[in-house]
Parts: structure tokens; C-alpha cells; sequence
């Protein structure tokens, strides 16, 4: 199985289908710190990530934005004093696509390497 850390979005249209059961079993192992969670009927995944202040936290957030753009996918970013929640699922399909958890994975690398 490929890391999906070295995996690139793919374009998703509104017809898109959402991950299965079987493929949350299959990719979930590859980012264990990160929860599924729904939020206002929507499927969701979740991660707060700890920092020791602001200017930390700030610099991941800007880094996370910075993915964002080149691949063309944005999470819910909540920045605050010590810590960043970040929260990946697709718009278009209201609810999680394979790319949710490539982005979750790229999301863990760039903290690992702060």
C-alpha cells in the first residue's frame, strides 16, 4: 500500500463517490490520530495538533494553507493559542473522499517535520 502522504488529489466533481466503510478500514491505520467525526450530517475528519505558543501554531496553520493551494483542497483551519484544530472533508460531496485522507497524512508530515 502506498503511503498516502506521497499521494496528490485528484479533481472531484459533484458525483463523486464517498469512501465506503471498507476504504475508511483500509486508509484510517495510516493517520491514527485523527478522528472521524460528523458535524451537521457531514462526515468529517479531525485532528487537534499541540503547540508550545501562537507563533508555532501560527507557522503549521500557514504551512497547512500553503498545501491547501497546491492541491487545490482547504480544510477548516481553527488557530489559537497552543494549538490548531484541522478538519478535512469535500465540499462538493459533503462528506469524505479519498482525498481527505491524503490531505490528513500531508497534514501529519508537515507537523512532524516543525
Amino acid at each position: 500500500m502506498a503511503s498516502l502522504s506521497k499521494e496528490t488529489c485528484v479533481a472531484c466533481r459533484r458525483d463523486a463517490p464517498l469512501v465506503t466503510e471498507a476504504e475508511i478500514t483500509e486508509l484510517k491505520p495510516q493517520i491514527p490520530q485523527w478522528h472521524l467525526i460528523e458535524r451537521a450530517g457531514i462526515n468529517r475528519l479531525e485532528h487537534t495538533f499541540q503547540f508550545s505558543n501562537f507563533a508555532q501554531a501560527l507557522t503549521f496553520t500557514g504551512r497547512v494553507g500553503e498545501l491547501a493551494e497546491t492541491e487545490g483542497h482547504h480544510p477548516a483551519i481553527l488557530t489559537e493559542w497552543g494549538r490548531v484544530t484541522v478538519t478535512w472533508w469535500t465540499h462538493k460531496i459533503r462528506g469524505l473522499h479519498r482525498n481527505d485522507f491524503i490531505m490528513a497524512a500531508k497534514t501529519d508530515q508537515i507537523y512532524s517535520s516543525l
